[in-house]
């Protein structure tokens, strides 16, 4: 059954759905261990809360492809992700503070095509920010072979 919530953001959610996710730091930029940290981080709840497609970590914000498992809302995984990440970087910063914007843009991703479409862009987001020119070698790039 769709589920359709607003704040600033329409967010719907559908069983068994696939999720193309941005998230966006409220200020400032991640440094290489940073992005490292959230794209590990990342990788770590894979097979535990959700499928993880894909990831790309950029230097102030992020994209997925996940789809949930059936006992984990998008919301508690997103609340987990940005919590978790932004704890262990406000440890390494020794700083306090939300460090993520409180809403993410989220999107269900309807067939083959507009998956493929979502993955193409952020396999570019690296090259197209000028980080990169080989996104294979970009330490924010994540695309799980266990799913391909």
């Amino acid at each position: 059954m769709l589920k359709i919530t607003k704040r600033n953001l329409p967010h719907w959610v559908f069983p068994d759905s696939v999720y193309f996710i941005t998230f966006n730091l409220i200020t400032g930029k991640l440094n290489d261990v940073e992005i490292l940290l959230v794209k590990n981080h990342l990788i770590e709840g894979d097979s535990k809360f959700y499928d993880l497609y894909a990831a790309v970590v950029m230097n102030n914000h992020a994209h997925l492809i996940l789809k949930p498992f059936d006992n984990y809302s998008l919301s508690e995984i997103m609340k987990g992700i940005k919590g978790v990440s932004a704890n262990r970087i406000n440890k390494l910063r020794k700083s306090k503070g939300s460090l993520w914007q409180e809403e993410s843009f989220d999107r269900i991703i309807r067939d083959e095509k507009e998956f493929n479409e979502k993955l193409e862009y952020m396999f570019n987001n690296p090259i197209k920010a000028r980080i990169t020119e080989d996104t294979w070698a970009y330490i924010g790039w994540f695309l799980n072979e266990r799913l391909f």
